[in-house]
């Protein structure tokens, strides 16, 4: 499955990621998120970009700089959150273009992809977006 860049949430900018998701900052060749559900405290998403599909479709210099800035915002959330383990996910049932979903892990548990479950209040996600601002800055 493609999608179209036209269609496409992360390239369009819309009010539904905004719904959905703080922009942190942008990256080298990507952009950093913190999803306003934080069952799992912490949990970011970084979106490549430009409108790629898959990760096979850059050049080895593109992947290289991607993953640079996933392993980025994953010492960045290492050092703000403490997690035990950060999981990667890179889905595209409904939406093709390139991102990673990176979910903290404190105890044993199943992640589920959108529990619903946690909302914060506006002032806790500044305070949570502020950290990882400067960590980001820091590494």
């Amino acid at each position: 499955m493609k999608s179209d860049p036209k269609d496409c949430l992360y390239c369009t900018n819309n009010e539904t990621l905004h719904n959905l998701m703080i922009e942190i900052a942008k990256l080298d060749v990507s952009r950093v998120f913190l999803f306003k559900e934080q069952t799992y405290h912490g949990r970011c998403l970084v979106a490549y970009d430009g409108h790629v599909n898959d990760l096979f479709e850059l050049s080895d210099d593109q992947r290289n700089a991607f993953m640079k800035d996933v392993t980025r915002v994953t010492r960045a959330m290492d050092s703000v959150f403490h997690p035990e383990k950060i999981n990667y996910g890179a889905y595209s049932d409904k939406l093709s273009h390139l991102h990673f979903h990176l979910a903290p892990k404190y105890v044993d548990g199943t992640f589920r992809m959108n529990p619903g479950e946690v909302y914060l209040s506006d002032e806790e996600y500044a305070d949570m977006v502020g950290k990882m601002r400067e960590a980001l800055t820091e590494i």
